[in-house]
């Protein structure tokens, strides 16, 4: 348990330096209410820790509010931060659901045997990319894919993948973000997909050629918009945001989803689990159950653009179908191993 702490709260403090996680706190609308089951007269307060924006889930937790009856108190932070708050609290924790922006800040609770098993047939209304392949303790519930983001006006030759982007003609016009945690898990996926000497070349490579490194995603997304830097390492949804915000006249930017195994095409995913200690509240499983609806799946695409991991429900408009992407072939719960990321990111400089 110390060398997980040790590992999340390290993390934590270099979110809160680099912004966080990836969620941009754009407002999503109002959304209507939903039909849930009611809750118990003495369920009590439902307690979430989340590491989503709460701009971003705030109305869709109002959502379930309304249509269960459930009354839910919500704690937020970077996942990282979240993550290190329930490896201290323990067994103390109020918390009964954590809701992680990404799988590895999950998958390290998991190891710490914090998490409760969720019921096969729930876990199971995923895909199974998006849950992990030995238990049930926690569940897929967005994707989101790794893009190259470059500006149509100063990209002639548009880079097929990542590894493409150490060539001499892109020195200097690649902008990342190494704080973020979405990069981080980028940089686990390089490792388990192609191992850790071949992510450090590249790292350093880099590094070598000029990367430019911003605050976070959307400051990315931004300046390759507006031509100040040619090219950018985002996720999918920001451009997607921008596209149904401003049109294709409007937009001055299109985006690469690498293919062939490229490390920078990761499709990852948020993830939610229920505490050890939470696993009595009834809310929480109907929170999970809420979250992997119909309602909610939709919620997501139609308002952050993310990919629904539920079959049968459509994606997001104006990025290519989940189902032909195709980055790296790796179990998402690989992405644990953050550990090991953020010491290559910090022994070639990225992170300190």
């Amino acid at each position: 348990m110390r060398r997980l702490l040790a590992l999340l709260l390290p993390l934590a403090l270099v979110a809160a330096a680099c912004g966080g996680d990836d969620d941009d706190g754009t407002a999503a609308p109002e959304t209507t209410s939903t039909t849930a089951a009611a809750a118990p007269e003495d369920a009590g307060e439902l307690v979430i820790y989340s590491g989503r924006d709460e701009a971003l889930v705030a109305p869709l937790i109002e959502q379930f509010e309304a249509s269960s009856g459930y009354d839910v108190s919500v704690r937020y932070g970077s996942s990282a931060e979240m993550g290190a708050a329930l490896l201290e609290e323990g067994a103390r924790s109020p918390a009964h659901v954590f809701l992680s922006q990404e799988v590895g800040a999950v998958g390290v609770l998991d190891k710490a045997g914090l998490l409760a098993e969720l019921p096969t047939e729930v876990v199971e209304r995923a895909d199974e990319r998006f849950r992990p392949a030995d238990s049930t303790n926690w569940v897929g519930i967005t994707g989101r894919s790794r893009v190259i983001v470059y500006n149509t006006d100063l990209v002639t030759e548009v880079p097929e993948g990542v590894l493409d982007l150490t060539d001499e003609r892109y020195r200097g016009q690649v902008a990342w973000v190494p704080g973020n945690a979405s990069f981080q898990a980028f940089i686990t996926g390089f490792r388990v997909s192609h191992g850790e000497d071949a992510a450090r070349e590249w790292l350093e490579a880099m590094i070598a050629n000029g990367a430019q490194e911003y605050s976070s995603n959307g400051d990315v997304l931004t300046a390759v918009d507006n031509g100040e830097i040619a090219i950018g390492l985002i996720n999918h949804y920001y451009w997607a945001r921008l596209l149904a915000e401003v049109g294709e006249d409007g937009i001055n930017s299109q985006l690469v989803f690498p293919t062939g195994g490229d490390p920078g095409g990761l499709v990852n995913a948020t993830a939610a689990g229920i505490l050890r200690g939470g696993a009595e509240h009834p809310g929480a499983l109907a929170f999970v159950e809420f979250l992997l609806s119909e309602e909610g799946q939709t919620y997501f695409v139609e308002e952050t653009q993310e990919y629904p991991v539920v079959p049968g429900i459509g994606d997001p408009d104006g990025v290519p179908p989940l189902d032909e992407l195709d980055g790296p072939a790796i179990d998402l719960t690989d992405l644990d191993s953050l550990e090991a990321s953020q010491a290559l990111l910090t022994e070639v400089g990225l992170l300190s």
